[in-house]
């Protein structure tokens, strides 16, 4: 089985209850575009429900086998680089080197990550630099797996204090046809259970409850549901414990458009105000 990093281990599920459900934004524009020479080069809008319109441009090239070379500037003028080397320095080790700079007050962080896979084994470790307090933190992660099951761990530390800030755990199991996991995460203080199943090719459910023992007395959870109708188009719907209802519709109307549209209802007060929309537009060429 493929062992998936510690941030994955819920993946299934997280992804069907959490990724194309338009909402949460107003609307959000995306073009694609893929040079002759392999440079992809991808600019990005989005309108929020309140607040400012937010942009970004994005270039990325693969430079040789295993190395590649991503610049991207937002319109919050920051300018991020990132060189990643893949297989390049041992087998099964990626290393991503990242740089935020602000042309106005200078650089903004440094963060070097380092991925290592191989069999049974899937490790990970994070180093971010903050140049405002001189300070590095670090955070390393870990899953090995066996016949189906996933176990990992995660820790933070405080280079400067010497100290531990964080730790999490997390176990789950997975089979082609559904798979399970239970994340104990914020030192142990927020639990989450998630099942995925894929029912056959065209449907696809999943439910997640979470329980935070320092913030909350009662479990949330959520349940979702996505059905594809063809080849190139689907649906979604979930719900939660408060009674929020969301809807969502995706198609590829041809080789070079995508569109995305969801709303998000209060069916406990269905005549008041507070109901959102969203749509998406993905552009490829």
């Amino acid at each position: 089985m493929s062992v998936p990093a510690f941030s994955d281990i819920a993946k299934p599920a997280n992804d069907l209850i959490s990724k194309d459900f338009y909402h949460a934004t107003a609307a959000i524009l995306e073009v694609k575009l893929k040079a002759p020479n392999g440079l992809a080069i991808t600019t990005k809008g989005t309108s929020p429900h309140e607040g400012d319109i937010s942009g970004s441009l994005e270039a990325k090239k693969v430079i040789s086998k295993g190395i590649t070379a991503t610049e991207s500037w937002s319109s919050a003028n920051v300018l991020t680089t990132k060189i990643e080397l893949e297989d390049t320095i041992a087998q099964g080790l990626k290393a991503e080197f990242l740089s935020v700079f602000n042309p106005k007050q200078g650089p903004k962080g440094q963060k070097l990550s380092l991925y290592f896979k191989q069999g049974a084994f899937n490790t990970r470790a994070f180093f971010d630099y903050v140049p405002s307090t001189g300070n590095v933190n670090a955070v390393v992660d870990g899953v090995v797996a066996h016949e189906g099951f996933v176990v990992g761990g995660e820790a933070g530390y405080d280079v400067q204090k010497a100290a531990l800030t964080r730790y999490a755990a997390a176990l789950g199991y997975t089979q082609p046809q559904y798979s399970v996991a239970v994340t104990a995460t914020n030192n142990l203080s927020v639990f989450a259970a998630s099942y995925y199943h894929k029912v056959n090719t065209q449907v696809e459910a999943g439910v997640k409850a979470a329980y935070d023992t320092k913030s909350s007395s009662t479990v949330g959870i959520e349940i979702a549901s996505k059905y594809k109708i063809d080849t190139l188009s689907f649906a979604k719907a979930k719900i939660n414990d408060r009674g929020i209802l969301s809807l969502a519709y995706n198609s590829k109307i041809n080789s070079g458009l995508t569109f995305g549209i969801g709303a998000s209802l209060d069916t406990q007060k269905l005549n008041e105000a507070g109901h959102k929309i969203g749509t998406s537009f993905t552009f490829e060429g």
